[in-house]
């Protein structure tokens, strides 16, 4: 891609508008993430120091714009259509090409939206762009067992439970095992039911 010349990813759904962020939305975002830190701190890693400050923000961004360029990840806010509130994010991450054509999810909602079925609407708006636009073939996910929202919107957005990686990420300070979770485009495999 020529410098200075950015493509403008933008997914529309039923409520929302998913993009890159942009240097504007700094102060929405580490609002949200403040007011949802007692929310999110359960399932996700310890945030750095400087996790809410613009520097890190700006950061943020030019990792998110580089990354979406080079094909590497699609790191999406996700604006209310109606009022162009923040009400989180979703990240298609670690994207692999070549045989494998593969990439990662992670998301998070603002402690105020969930349970409102944005994030079941981000997915499935998602893995369609992933799996039509970007012609990949397997998105995976991975939580915490016991984070039931979790586990609960990936098996509604057609994610099934494939097993359980051993001290898989960092959360809350802690090496935690996580299940894992994968949407195939061309799905055969019949019912796997979490154990």
């Amino acid at each position: 891609m020529l410098p200075g010349l950015r493509r403008k990813i933008r997914i529309e759904t039923e409520r929302m508008t998913l993009r890159l962020p942009v240097h504007g939305d700094y102060r929405q975002w580490a609002e949200l993430r403040a007011a949802s830190a007692e929310f999110l701190a359960p399932w996700e890693p310890v945030w750095a120091h400087d996790h809410l400050t613009r520097k890190a923000f700006t950061n943020r961004v030019y990792w998110a714009a580089r990354a979406e360029a080079q094909g590497t990840a699609l790191p999406l806010l996700m604006l209310r259509r109606s009022d162009q509130r923040l009400l989180g994010a979703i990240t298609l991450d670690n994207i692999r090409r070549g045989p494998v054509q593969a990439g990662t999810l992670g998301y998070w909602v603002g402690a105020p939206f969930a349970r409102h079925g944005f994030m079941r609407e981000a997915i499935l708006a998602v893995v369609h762009h992933a799996f039509a636009q970007m012609d990949l073939s397997r998105i995976e996910a991975a939580c915490l067992p016991e984070n039931a929202a979790s586990r609960g919107v990936l098996e509604k957005t057609g994610f099934k439970y494939e097993g359980v990686a051993q001290a898989y990420l960092q959360i809350a300070g802690r090496w935690r095992n996580h299940v894992l979770y994968a949407n195939l485009r061309a799905d055969r495999r019949g019912r796997t039911d979490a154990g």
